[in-house]
């Protein structure tokens, strides 16, 4: 098949490019040329910008079409309109934040989606995000004529991964001692590897599947503990674990997501079911997923070998949690 992928030059791009070739396929990129412009040098890469300038994709006709960089409703309808006589099916990569609420567990794909506070925003940076990828699909499924897939990942994670969640953690526990840990051990985590993401999305495409999935995982529940036993197993660290409450992090202003990713503080009923999406649906088409060993064990061979010494740009600095951990055992002696 001849796949045409919007991006292809980052992280899920990445991911989707290897598993096409991976599988016999065709693809070619369109995307602004700026982001690794020499990674796949032997696949045909159209320039050009999503926003006023998609003459590259005139002309030419795909079999299917990934769409991993649609934001603005806007411009997504542009592009579905434009492409509507030239690929087969559309594949458009949402997220689960499309969601209006997390007040109860197990939400599947048939839950009410969020909608915008103010119509006109375009700014896709903060809480306007998934109420604007909720109003992107509806432009895809008005002004596509050809089959329509639309994939809700939760959290992705793994290598290539360039906002540094995930990698926080075997990053941090690879460097041993006593570790901050919130509370409580078992909580609940939910996040998917790039490439068991790209792998059922190149699949659905070849069943020339349609309509919406609910894409995350692990099949088998993951917790913050497992998580971080992961870690220090495929980092061979001397990492012990302090578990610390989730009232003393919020007392003292340590942000969820930001100074400890992944934590979503279970105080909070707003995020009941956060960690609890319903993916039967995709487990029952073929979602495989790898075991949470094999993801933290390349995703630090990758943090060590490829992707360079910047600084993460999420988590704690050791100095400010040494002395968190310094606070919380002096109010908490054993």
């Amino acid at each position: 098949m001849k796949i045409l992928i919007l991006g292809g030059k980052r992280f899920l791009g990445i991911a989707l490019v290897e598993a096409a070739l991976q599988a016999g396929h065709e693809p070619m990129l369109f995307n602004r040329g700026n982001t690794n412009p020499d990674l796949f040098p032997e696949i045909p890469n159209l320039i050009g910008n999503r926003d006023g300038d998609i003459n590259a994709l005139k002309g030419t006709t795909w079999d299917a079409v990934i769409d991993t960089s649609g934001f603005v409703p806007r411009v997504v309808k542009q592009t579905a309109s434009l492409l509507s006589g030239n690929c087969g099916s559309y594949t458009f990569i949402s997220s689960v934040s499309v969601y209006q609420d997390y007040l109860m567990p197990d939400i599947n794909e048939d839950y009410p989606l969020a909608r915008l506070t103010d119509p006109t925003t375009e700014d896709y940076s903060g809480d306007a995000f998934g109420p604007l990828k909720a109003l992107c699909e509806y432009e895809i499924q008005q002004n596509f004529a050809g089959k329509v897939l639309v994939i809700r990942p939760g959290l992705i994670v793994g290598p290539h991964d360039p906002t540094d969640r995930f990698t926080y953690w075997p990053w941090r526990v690879s460097k041993g001692s006593k570790i901050l840990a919130p509370a409580p051990p078992s909580a609940s985590l939910q996040f998917i590897d790039v490439r068991d993401l790209a792998e059922f999305i190149i699949k659905r495409i070849e069943n020339e599947d349609e309509g919406v999935y609910n894409v995350t995982g692990p099949k088998k529940p993951a917790t913050m503990s497992s998580l971080l036993v992961s870690c220090r197993e495929a980092s061979t660290s001397d990492a012990t674990f302090v578990w610390v409450e989730e009232s003393f992090l919020l007392e003292n202003g340590v942000t969820p997501w930001r100074d400890l990713p992944l934590w979503v503080p279970s105080l909070d009923p707003a995020y009941t079911g956060f960690y609890n999406i319903n993916i039967n649906k995709a487990l029952k088409a073929g979602l495989s997923l790898r075991p949470l060993s094999k993801t933290v064990s390349d995703t630090l061979h990758w943090l060590e070998t490829e992707r360079g010494e910047e600084k993460l740009k999420v988590g704690m600095d050791i100095a400010t949690e040494t002395s968190l951990l310094m606070k919380y055992q002096q109010e908490n002696p054993k």
